[in-house]
């Protein structure tokens, strides 16, 4: 039997690449004439992988998310990997956003995945493990054609295509 060749799909994200991006997303802030005196702040919780914005305005909150997301995609951050909750009022005028930073790939998403490449057919298996999936078949050329498969296939996060032996 020939030996089984694998890979495995994953979504992770570099936390010291987004803490690069928001460290010159800040300094940006202080910077920019538009954003200098607006009373806009930007705070970074690397334990929760979470950024949050406070802002005088819905408006400046916009522009400061704006300011973050070219940081992060300056940085090599898919923007799907940050999902924006809503907007809290906060004190007076003063608006309050936050973002949690994807990683992992949750259950609902891997069993999507699953069920979009067995509905293709491929002549390969596939397994969740935790927040990843190993997939694996005797073909290379198989395992190929899945990753060009899921490529083109939007998620909601960024996928990466490690282990490949």
């Amino acid at each position: 039997m020939a030996k089984e060749s694998s890979f495995d799909v994953v979504s992770t994200v570099d936390m010291q690449e987004v803490d690069n991006a928001f460290g010159q997303a800040k300094k940006e802030l202080t910077q920019r004439y538009d954003l200098k005196d607006s009373g806009a702040d930007i705070s970074l919780d690397k334990q929760n992988k979470t950024i949050t914005v406070a802002a005088p305005s819905d408006f400046v909150a916009k522009q400061v998310i704006d300011v973050i997301g070219s940081k992060l995609v300056k940085r090599g951050i898919d923007l799907t990997a940050v999902k924006w909750g809503a907007v809290q009022s906060a004190a007076g005028q003063s608006v309050r956003q936050t973002a949690t930073i994807v990683e992992g790939i949750d259950r609902d998403t891997a069993s999507t995945i699953n069920k979009d490449i067995k509905a293709e057919k491929f002549k390969v298996k596939v397994q969740i493990e935790g927040d990843k999936l190993r997939v694996s078949s005797a073909s290379r050329d198989a395992l190929q054609e899945v990753i060009a498969f899921l490529k083109e296939k939007d998620y909601g996060q960024p996928l990466q295509y490690v282990n490949y032996r």
